[in-house]
C-alpha cells in the first residue's frame, strides 16, 4: 500500500488530552511508518526493566509532568528512546487509547507517517530497534490464545522474526488493520 494511501486513511483529528476515569497512569505512544513498502518501526524492551520487560511496543512512555499533552509526550519519549525527531506536523492521527493488563496505562497511540527515517539509535529502555514491514506484519496476526490475557478484552497477537507482539501494542496493530480494512 502507497504512503500517501495510509496516510489518507489513517489521518484523523488530533485530541491530546483524554479523560481519565479509571485511574490508570497516562501514557502514550508513537506509532511511525515511514517509506513506500510501507514500515513500522517497534522496539523491544531490556529485560531487566520495571514494565513489560522483554516486551515488544512501540516507542512512547508515560506522561511526564513537564509535558503539555500526551501528544508531546509520544513525541519525547520516541525522540529519547530511539533518537527519531518527529514534529507535531508529522503527526497525522491517533488512535483509540489502551489499556494494559497488568501495570495499569491507559495508553493514547498517535500515528506518524513520514517518506524515511534517519539511522536510529536505541538508549538504555531499549534493547532492540525493529523495522518492519508493516502488511505482511499485519497477516500475522492471530486471536492470543493466553486466557489470562483477555480478562480486559479482545486480545490479539502478531508475530515478527519469532517475536510475538501482544498486550496493548497488539491492540494498537488491530485498529491499524481495521482502519486499512474499513
Amino acid at each position: 500500500m502507497p504512503l500517501e494511501n495510509l496516510k489518507s486513511i489513517l489521518t484523523t483529528s488530533l485530541n491530546p488530552q483524554i479523560t481519565n476515569d479509571k485511574n490508570y497512569k497516562l501514557a502514550s505512544v508513537l506509532v511511525v511508518i515511514y517509506g513506500n513498502e510501507p514500515i513500522v518501526i517497534m522496539t523491544e524492551k531490556p529485560k531487566s526493566m520495571k514494565f513489560h520487560a522483554g516486551e515488544i511496543s512501540f516507542p512512547g512512555g508515560k506522561l511526564d509532568s513537564s509535558d503539555s499533552d500526551l501528544l508531546e509526550t509520544a513525541i519525547r519519549e520516541t525522540r529519547e528512546e530511539i533518537g527519531l525527531i518527529i514534529s507535531k506536523d508529522q503527526v497525522v492521527g491517533q488512535l483509540e487509547p489502551v489499556v494494559t493488563l497488568n501495570s495499569g496505562f491507559l495508553i493514547l497511540p498517535f500515528v506518524s507517517i513520514v517518506d524515511s527515517v534517519p539511522s536510529l539509535t536505541a538508549n538504555a529502555e531499549v534493547e532492540k530497534i525493529f523495522h518492519i514491514p508493516l502488511e505482511s506484519f499485519l497477516e500475522t496476526m492471530a486471536v492470543d490464545p493466553d486466557p489470562s490475557h483477555n480478562i480486559i478484552q479482545e486480545m490479539y497477537t502478531f508475530e515478527y522474526e519469532k517475536k510475538i507482539v501482544w498486550g496493548a501494542s497488539a491492540r494498537i496493530l488491530k485498529q491499524i488493520q481495521n482502519c486499512l480494512n474499513s
